[in-house]
């Protein structure tokens, strides 16, 4: 699948990118599958909340299940991150984050750009986010906030909050957030599951607590070209993987297809 001239002109503008239906139901229930199982384990790559236990975050999950590593290759993903980062990309972290119904907790305002610089060393922000909804978000179970066009604000002055939540994270100041919301509008990504969603490294966004009674359960596949590879690796790999193979994409029906 390639981006039009007018996508990639949005997204250039926008900062993101959202694809409704780019996944079909069948696609999707295979994922939530697989997403089952990966929750089922006890594995330190499934990160729960705080308060409730439930998992947040799923982590390295291509690693864990053939689906997923299917997943990461899927031409639907590939083909639009090599128009936009070139042709050697690397998975750096493939997870599905989760807002539980009437348990997941926010994430605060942030940019990722800070984690991968500050934690791992990723020189440039050209890493490259890609989402797929494993549900249906609305504007009532914890949706991902944007400040539209707020990557031209470049990497922007963060601190290290490991307190508010599980998940210890660099946040954005503020103040900050503040001076940015003058000239950006918020935004709500939303949509039925198998949408996608593209946005790159220096996007400010964050989501709010889910106390609807639906899950919020979204995949996402970090790709990140090999010559702006992480120069740390105090964390574990789960957070940001070590392989630089380049990615190359799969037959469009790979995920359908029955177990090697």
């Amino acid at each position: 699948m390639k981006l039009s001239e007018e996508r990639l002109e949005e997204f250039h503008e926008n900062g993101f990118l959202v694809i409704p239906d780019l996944f079909s139901a069948d696609e999707v229930a295979e994922l939530r599958r697989a997403m089952q199982r990966a929750f089922e384990q006890d594995d330190p790559a499934n990160v729960r909340e705080k308060k409730s236990g439930v998992v947040r975050t799923a982590m390295g999950l291509h690693l864990r299940d053939e689906v997923f590593a299917r997943l990461i290759r899927h031409p639907r993903l590939v083909e639009p991150a090599k128009q936009l980062r070139g042709e050697e990309l690397y998975a750096q972290q493939v997870k599905i984050n989760v807002k539980a119904a009437f348990e997941g907790e926010q994430w605060q305002w942030h940019q990722d750009f800070a984690t991968h610089h500050q934690d791992d060393g990723v020189p440039e922000p050209l890493a490259l986010n890609l989402h797929i909804f494993l549900d249906d978000v609305t504007e009532f179970n914890g949706p991902l906030y944007f400040f539209r066009g707020s990557h031209k604000f470049g990497s922007v002055a963060t601190w290290h909050d490991t307190v508010s939540t599980s998940f210890a994270l660099w946040v954005v100041e503020e103040e900050k957030v503040k001076e940015i919301a003058e000239t950006c509008p918020l935004v709500a990504a939303t949509g039925r599951a198998g949408t996608a969603l593209i946005f790159g490294d220096c996007l400010v966004h964050g989501s709010p607590p889910n106390m609807s009674p639906w899950n919020r359960s979204i995949f996402s596949l970090i790709l990140n070209p090999v010559e702006n590879a992480y120069t740390k690796d105090d964390r574990k790999d789960h957070f940001h993987h070590r392989d630089l193979t380049p990615v190359q994409a799969l037959a469009d029906d790979c995920l359908l297809q029955p177990a090697s």
